[in-house]
């Protein structure tokens, strides 16, 4: 039998917790029981929302601005978190930035700074987490990955690549951190109502959900659900996987 708070006295950071995917996963994590400590690195007034709403669920949390894709902020803020709570026992690496363009049009800039958040903030949060990690011979990292991972899109060749990249680094860090209890594994999410979606023109919008099997969009709570199983104590026995959660978009 699971207990209620199966995650009470844990320490879980998202980050890019500001809003979407990221606010549902703090909120599922915070119902478990855990101590929820938001990330965020510009969006001040959805950061203090996700807050409240942690917080009206009787949780404990905390903000942490910084960006993920600059190694000396992550350095300083998970330091300082350790040095406080003792460390993290959950990762989720959810920040994440599109900067959409077709490749020939694509600027250096644009390809270097969705590569930098999405992919190189994950390395910059995993390096000093999983130390934490080893120490307690615990933890749990979970990366937000995306179906684009497999299938491509026009226009977002910095994008895909960066989601790939990170199911890379999700495999060889799950063989290099089983032998001290920590797992880590991906979840693929496939068209979710964020931001990010709603801003597609309602016409491409159509187009996307007549692929998909169920014939909707999936919401942020449904991935929550997924990523917070694969918190759990109880999940210790599944590492080095990418879950996919889209529909049926990708069956692959």
């Amino acid at each position: 039998m699971i207990p209620e708070k199966p995650l009470s006295g844990q320490k879980a950071l998202i980050t890019g917790a500001s809003r979407g995917i990221g606010r549902a996963i703090a909120l599922k994590l915070a119902d478990l029981g855990a101590l929820v400590v938001i990330n965020y690195s510009q969006d001040d007034v959805g950061a203090e929302k996700t807050l409240k709403l942690v917080k009206e669920k009787g949780a404990d949390a905390w903000l942490e601005k910084f960006s993920v894709a600059n190694y000396q902020e992550v350095k300083e803020h998970l330091k300082k978190l350790e040095k406080e709570l003792g460390g993290i026992d959950i990762l989720v690496n959810n920040a994440g930035i599109t900067r959409d363009q077709i490749l020939p049009r694509m600027s250096p800039e644009q390809w270097q700074e969705v590569i930098s958040v999405n992919l190189t903030g994950a390395f910059n949060c995993s390096r000093f987490v999983s130390r934490q990690m080893v120490k307690k011979h615990y933890g749990r990292i979970i990366n937000i990955s995306s179906v684009v991972a497999h299938l491509g899109r026009e226009g977002q060749a910095n994008y895909s690549a960066s989601k790939a990249g990170l199911e890379g680094l999700t495999r060889s860090l799950a063989l290099e951190l089983a032998p001290y209890g920590i797992t880590v594994n991906a979840v693929a999410p496939g068209l979710i109502e964020t931001d990010m979606t709603k801003s597609l023109p309602q016409k491409q919008l159509n187009e996307i959900i007549s692929r998909i099997p169920v014939k909707r969009t999936g919401k942020p709570e449904e991935v929550a659900e997924l990523v917070a199983f694969l918190a759990l104590p109880s999940s210790s026995y599944i590492t080095g996987q990418v879950i996919h959660i889209n529909g049926g978009l990708f069956l692959g």
